[in-house]
C-alpha cells in the first residue's frame, strides 16, 4: 500500500469524530489549505520530523489554528519525509 494512502486522511466537517488509531497522532499539513494525516508518534522521536515540529512551534507557538499540530510545509516535502522514516 503507497506511503499516501496510509497516511492521508480526508478532512471531515467534524473534526472532533475523526478517529485516530491507537499510538498514532493526526496533524494537520500545507501552506494554504490543510490537509489532516495520521502519522504513527513513533516519528516524533526522529531528528528530521523534530525539525519540522520547530518550524511549527517558530509560526505558530503552542496555538494551533486547525486544533491539532499544525506544521507548515508542503504537503509533498511532508510526504517525501514520512515516506523516508518510513522505511527506518
Amino acid at each position: 500500500m503507497a506511503i499516501r494512502q496510509i497516511l492521508r486522511r480526508s478532512l471531515s466537517n467534524d473534526r472532533s469524530t475523526a478517529e485516530v488509531p491507537k499510538w498514532h497522532l493526526a496533524v494537520y499539513v500545507g501552506e494554504g489549505e490543510k490537509k489532516r494525516f495520521v502519522i504513527p508518534l513513533s516519528y516524533l522521536n526522529h531528528p528530521l520530523f523534530q525539525d519540522l515540529l520547530f518550524q511549527a512551534e517558530e509560526e505558530f507557538g503552542f496555538h494551533h489554528p486547525m486544533g491539532g499540530i499544525t506544521i507548515p510545509c508542503s504537503e509533498d516535502l511532508f510526504i517525501d519525509l514520512t515516506s523516508r522514516l518510513s522505511k527506518t
